[in-house]
């Protein structure tokens, strides 16, 4: 038993020196490699202990790192979720590590690309379209930002785009 238990802190350990884990991803990457149930949570309890595995500090690096891709609150947070890290956690680390108006600035790059790529493959009038607002809406949501704020800016972004658009016989 104490060879497994070692042989499961050092898979563990290995899988832990490529990025944070969650507790629960470490748990299913041991539980793939065929280690028991028991020396797996035995190895999970040791690492903790030792604070080389913490929900808490998995969660902010996480959101940090997420945050730079242009992702939504609500994405990060699914995403979490789908890690194994709690609800009050995935909060707490959230409001600690995500910058409100940088999100603002991540939908609005996300939205301004998104309209040039849809452009270019479906027109530059699709915007103006109920399709092509409604996709543009769900491709926003998708990335998990807040439902409201894409309203708004989808709606901006469509009188902007009609405002600017070239007008017939002119």
């Amino acid at each position: 038993m104490p060879d497994d238990l070692e042989r499961c802190r050092t898979a563990a350990l290995r899988i832990l020196s490529y990025r944070w884990n969650s507790a629960l991803e470490l748990q299913r990457k041991l539980a793939a490699k065929k280690f028991d149930d028991d020396v797996i949570e035995a190895t999970i309890d040791r690492l903790r202990d030792e604070k080389w595995l913490d929900d808490s500090r998995f969660a902010e690096a996480f959101v940090r790192a997420k945050a730079t891709k242009r992702l939504g609150r609500e994405r990060i947070k699914g995403e979490l979720r789908m890690a194994g890290v709690d609800s009050e956690t995935a909060e707490r680390a959230i409001r600690a590590n995500f910058d409100p108006e940088k999100e603002a600035n991540g939908l609005k790059d996300a939205c301004e690309k998104r309209i040039r790529v849809l452009a270019r493959r479906l027109g530059d009038d699709f915007l103006g379209t109920a399709d092509g607002r409604n996709k543009l809406t769900a491709y926003l949501l998708k990335l998990g930002y807040d439902g409201a704020m894409v309203s708004d800016l989808v709606r901006d972004c469509v009188k902007r785009a009609a405002s600017s658009a070239p007008t017939a016989g002119g």
